[in-house]
């Protein structure tokens, strides 16, 4: 009689199934390009404010916090460059990028939301491609890192 002398094989104390990628990892990949998007749309938005403030629906004071269109322009500038940055990071699998991500989505989210009067269109399409990128990196993000 011949027995298999293999060694037991004890789960790791952290393995509890979450080492299975599922569907949701081309999720964080929308995400990241989501986030590339995003940043686009920002960095345009942001040029056109510095550029052609007239092209809003209405002037500074009408926005939820008075604040000039060249202020509005360097923010947005500024959120479209991390956020193009950081969508590649999500994209090629990085912690920093998932986490710093997040943190950016929410504050673009907030940022494009007392846009809201100048553009109404951009500024819910954008919030609604925060929401998105938000759910997919910090529900299914680590996913990427295993794919």
């Amino acid at each position: 009689m011949v027995h298999s002398q293999e060694p037991a094989v004890y789960p790791d104390s952290t393995d509890y199934g979450d080492n299975d990628v599922t569907g949701w990892v081309g999720w964080v990949f929308f995400a990241g390009i989501i986030m590339l998007t995003v940043g686009f749309v920002n960095v345009i938005e942001g040029v056109v404010a510095l550029v052609k403030d007239e092209y809003y629906l209405v002037r500074p004071n009408g926005l939820v916090v008075n604040i000039d269109f060249t202020a509005w322009g360097w923010a947005l500038l500024i959120f479209g460059l991390l956020l193009l940055f950081t969508g590649y990071g999500v994209m090629v699998g990085q912690t920093w990028a998932r986490v710093t991500g997040v943190i950016l989505a929410v504050i673009n989210a907030v940022v494009n939301l007392t846009f809201v009067p100048a553009y109404p269109i951009w500024a819910i399409i954008v919030i609604t491609l925060d929401v998105l990128v938000i759910y997919a990196l910090a529900v299914h993000g680590r996913e990427t890192k295993r794919s």
